[in-house]
């Protein structure tokens, strides 16, 4: 039976602050920890069904530090999830620096003051799968490791480096290196018909504010999302992971082209 302060631990790992601390987050499911471990990346702690444990190899098992044997009692105890699955992991926040000049080499992300986990998790995994490597997130958005954020980003974690830095500073460095920042506002040219390059920077807003009034004036692009029909009520703006997912494949689309 796992122990109390076993339990203790990895609940305490819900909050940001013992994130920081232990440098360690959840993940949870078996489909998430699975990729974890096939991608041979280690695991700190892997709390299980006696049956996941016996489906991993030996070498599988050697990426993991700690192995602990749970009943669904156990995983009720220790799970985020409304109905827990066969596995939860704890493994170690990857120690990555923030070069902003090698980040502005190649087409990344700046999300002002994103609130929503399940947003952020979105943003995350459409990164991911259009070859997005960088996200800088200003201090004031949700933290990358929330459970919600996890949940949503499903695995992209592992391809995608995501900063907290205050983006004025970084918003300068990009007009300095002469790298275009699209915002994406209401009123701006169709994501459809303008010139998209190789890299620069995609701006992205808060759910109901959207790009701050400050963070405008590093805009050198205006970029938006053409609404296909004419009716005036009911739907007046698409979701930030919405839009941010419809922007990127056309980057994407226009560097395969």
């Amino acid at each position: 039976m796992i122990s109390k302060s076993r339990i203790n631990y990895i609940k305490s790992l819900r909050e940001k602050k013992f994130r920081n601390d232990e440098l360690s987050y959840i993940i949870e499911g078996d489909k998430l920890v699975t990729e974890y471990i096939l991608s041979g990346k280690t695991i700190r702690l892997l709390a299980a069904k006696p049956g996941f444990i016996e489906s991993l190899t030996d070498v599988q098992k050697a990426l993991i530090d700690e192995i602990e044997p749970v009943n669904e009692e156990g995983l009720r105890r220790i799970s985020s999830l409304v109905t827990p699955h066969n596995a939860l992991a704890v493994v170690p926040i990857p120690e990555a620096g923030t070069d902003f000049k090698l980040v502005l080499n190649n087409l990344c992300v700046a999300i002002d003051c994103i609130q929503d986990p399940g947003n952020l998790g979105t943003i995350i995994r459409s990164a991911a799968w259009f070859g997005i490597s960088d996200i800088m997130c200003s201090p004031d958005s949700v933290d990358r490791f929330n459970s919600k954020v996890i949940q949503a980003a499903m695995g992209a974690h592992m391809h995608v480096n995501v900063h907290y830095c205050g983006l004025d500073d970084f918003l300068k460095e990009a007009v300095k290196m002469n790298v275009p920042v699209y915002g994406a506002l209401m009123k701006g040219k169709s994501v459809y018909t303008m010139e998209l390059g190789p890299k620069g920077v995609v701006l992205l807003g808060n759910e109901s504010k959207g790009i701050s009034v400050h963070l405008r004036s590093y805009v050198s692009e205006k970029i938006s999302i053409p609404k296909f029909v004419s009716f005036k009520y009911g739907i007046d703006s698409l979701n930030v992971s919405m839009a941010a997912t419809i922007i990127f494949s056309e980057f994407a689309r226009r560097k395969t082209r």
